[in-house]
């Protein structure tokens, strides 16, 4: 059996290197004639799986994505090939809630406002965006949500996009990239929308790059626009926008989903996948041969403030302005050495854990403050 393989799919050869034939390429670089003869193709976001690549391919049987998004897979086509295709669907949602939370967490406390405060619009109530209203209610804010796709869950306030806008302070994109359909994603934040939004709203956009019109948003922050934008996902990655990433607060190379646990959950998860579909048993176990964390436990004396636990706690595990300050460097490059770095970047993304391998130590803490944190993620114990 031959597997074309993103060679920066982890644990890819712990997983699969007993399969059969497995070729690992780097991902934009995977083309048709290594795709020929091949039984299997595992991708990442940054390969395009369409005609040109599979169209007259006759050995191909299964196609799995390790990410959460689809819209690099030409579904249609593989269906009418009658090949089989897997997508690792919310492998990466505790990543990505966890980087907004970073991201929230680093802002609050340069522009001096209080969570607490806000109002927290989520746009797409997917596996990312419910498990960010999730938080945010066990933590006790306000939060409103628009998906006219979803199914309405309990306990949820469901707006349009326009009152999501007005209403807001701070406003999280989690929705796919489509084009057509009754509700289109493509530039569903364009001009109208940012000129809409308050003075000093968080806009927050870790989902697909071209949800947002990045070109609208770059003259928006010019014109003098009070927008606090965190920007993961870029129009026409790896060519970004240079003005757009002067402008930013927060910049990253879509890494928002980019944790060690994220990535090996959606390796483990096409693998399984891949065993189903050719019939073979599933002998590896993941969690057998995922790294200890280096950072496990951390305490804190009595009279620290669920704020000061919670900022300490998120900042020791995930600090997002490390990845902004390397993102930065792009400004020194020229537009090809920038793409280059950018997909570099990605590729050799430093070790980030999430939350919930963080031990974390309390002295006499109340109900409430415990549960506040672990809310976030973490396993909070006393001492």
């Amino acid at each position: 059996m031959k597997i074309i393989a993103d060679e920066n799919i982890p644990l890819l050869k712990e997983c699969f290197g007993e399969m059969g034939d497995l070729v690992a390429i780097l991902g934009r670089g995977i083309t048709a004639e290594d795709v020929h003869n091949a039984d299997a193709l595992l991708v990442r976001s940054v390969t395009k799986v369409n005609e040109l690549l599979v169209n007259n391919n006759t050995s191909l049987k299964f196609v799995a994505t390790s990410t959460s998004g689809v819209d690099h897979i030409d579904q249609q086509l593989l269906q009418r090939l009658g090949i089989s295709f897997f997508s690792a669907e919310g492998c990466n949602a505790t990543a990505v809630s966890e980087y907004v939370l970073s991201a929230l967490d680093i802002l609050s406390e340069k522009y001096c406002f209080n969570l607490r405060d806000r109002t927290f619009g989520v746009v797409g109530s997917g596996q990312i965006g419910s498990r960010l209203v999730n938080i945010f209610q066990h933590i006790g804010l306000r939060v409103l949500v628009t998906d006219p796709l979803c199914e309405k869950a309990g306990g949820v306030e469901y707006v349009s996009l326009e009152k999501l806008i007005e209403c807001c302070d701070v406003i999280s994109l989690h929705t796919p990239l489509t084009v057509d359909g009754p509700f289109p994603t493509y530039h569903m934040i364009k001009k109208h929308e940012l000129e809409a939004m308050r003075d000093g709203t968080v806009l927050i956009s870790a989902g697909r790059g071209a949800v947002v019109d990045n070109l609208a948003l770059q003259q928006c922050l010019k014109s003098g626009k009070d927008i606090k934008v965190v920007m993961d996902v870029w129009e026409h990655e790896p060519d970004i926008d240079f003005e757009l990433l002067k402008r930013v607060d927060l910049a990253t190379p879509h890494i928002a989903g980019y944790s060690l646990d994220s990535k090996i959950a959606g390796t483990e998860m096409i693998y399984k996948a891949f065993c189903r579909c050719f019939g073979l048993p599933a002998r590896i176990r993941t969690a057998a041969i995922t790294p200890i964390p280096s950072l496990r436990m951390m305490s804190f004396i009595e009279n620290s403030t669920v704020e000061e636990v919670a900022s300490a706690a998120i900042r020791a595990v995930y600090d997002i302005r490390r990845d902004d300050a390397w993102m930065r460097q792009f400004l020194l490059m020229d537009k090809d050495e920038a793409k280059r770095a950018f997909d570099l970047m990605r590729a050799n993304y430093p070790v980030r854990r999430e939350f919930s391998t963080l031990r974390i130590k309390l002295k006499r803490c109340s109900d409430e403050a415990r549960k506040k944190i672990s809310s976030l993620g973490f396993h909070v114990f006393d001492e």
